[in-house]
């Protein structure tokens, strides 16, 4: 198994010299002991040689030389996946490795799950954002976390849903008391739509998002429509209406938060525009259990 040796542009001569950095740093690091190679006599150089590397990743000795010497080679994402395995890069350093590489990240290393259990922490700052309905949710739209508040506001039951129909698109579509909690459903399916898009954009042969894709396609064939029109969009601070039980209309603000940079999932957190929605939110609360 061996990477291509293709020659790539003089731009990317910096970033092949940080990538090799990276190798090399991490080889220098690692105790060979450790790792089960036993070695006779002195002991010259930290961490593990350069053909151990190699054979680790089952590459060419010559091959991860000019690898880690910042050569301008072009790798394939297989046997670059390989030489982070051997060097022991958990899949933040993988990612980074990639992205010094210029290679799309491999979908493995994307988040693949569905709706993974909530922190502790992060639910308990979603059910103390109460009366303010909030939930955490995927670039894909699975629903991760919502408090009380949220749940009333839509009216549906998401506890009750199997963990891979706690996703809002695919709710817009199957779901009647989900559109019912919709005040412009069919505008809220597009702006969805639309995100969607552009984040997939991100994650082009991601198996994991071309499912995503496929079920809502399967689901309706108004996604289908809204699909075809090729709209793309970014995430704002936008005012959505809600209309509650009693069929009144509740304006919000859709406030969206990020736990970090790095991180896909979003916070996002719905407050009144007006005295009126803030007392509509808190008579929402009293007519069930409070949070």
């Amino acid at each position: 198994m061996h990477g291509t040796l293709d020659i790539v542009p003089n731009q990317m001569l910096s970033r092949a010299q940080e990538l090799g950095e990276m190798l090399r740093r991490r080889r220098e690091s690692l105790d060979p002991q450790r790792l089960g190679l036993g070695r006779a006599g002195r002991i010259r150089t930290p961490g593990l040689r350069r053909e151990e590397v190699a054979s680790r990743a089952d590459i060419g000795i010559t091959w991860y030389t000019k690898l880690e010497q910042g050569r301008p080679i072009r790798v394939s994402p297989r046997v670059l996946l390989s030489v982070a395995h051997a060097l022991e890069f958990n899949e933040v350093e993988t990612e980074h490795l990639f992205r010094l590489a210029n290679l799309p990240v491999p979908p493995r290393l994307e988040n693949p799950r569905v709706c993974e259990p909530l922190t502790e922490a992060s639910q308990h700052i979603l059910d103390h954002l109460c009366p303010y309905p909030a939930l955490i949710q995927t670039k894909r739209y699975n629903i991760r976390g919502f408090n009380e508040a949220y749940r009333r506001l839509v009216g549906v039951d998401l506890d009750a849903l199997p963990p891979e129909d706690r996703n809002c698109i695919y709710l817009s579509l199957v779901n009647p008391a989900w559109r019912a909690s919709q005040a412009d459903p069919d505008e809220m399916l597009a702006n969805m739509a639309a995100l969607f898009r552009a984040s997939m954009a991100e994650h082009l042969d991601d198996p994991s998002w071309e499912r995503q894709l496929e079920r809502y396609m399967s689901a309706s064939d108004q996604f289908r429509i809204v699909w075809d029109r090729y709209q793309l969009k970014g995430i704002e601070n936008t005012v959505k209406r809600f209309r509650l039980a009693d069929g009144t209309i509740l304006p919000l603000q859709s406030n969206n938060w990020w736990a970090s940079p790095s991180n896909d999932d979003r916070m996002i957190v719905y407050t009144p525009v007006d005295e009126a929605g803030a007392e509509k939110l808190s008579a929402m609360m009293k007519r069930r259990r409070a949070c």
